[in-house]
């Protein structure tokens, strides 16, 4: 099994793994190991992957899903 060092922690994360590993009753290592193989389970998208997904999600319209306008919303309800 492979050692990984990590230098340069800063003392607030590591108070914070520190915390986390005694409220879950796991060594420190432990801990950070766990961490690290639920992050690495996720998907990993590359940035093009998340921009594209963006953009799709800015296509969205109201007007075009048959919705009134936000300035159409105002005028009505000022109109009360």
């Amino acid at each position: 099994m492979a050692t990984l060092h990590v230098r340069n922690v800063p003392d607030k994360l590591y108070e914070m793994l520190k915390a986390r590993a005694q409220t879950d009753g796991r060594s420190l290592s432990a801990e950070v190991l766990v961490i690290l193989e639920r992050a690495l389970r996720r998907p990993h998208y590359s940035q093009r992957e998340l921009l594209q997904s963006l953009q799709r999600r800015q296509r969205f319209s109201p007007a075009k899903a048959g919705a009134p306008s936000s300035l159409e919303l105002l005028r009505e309800d000022r109109g009360r």
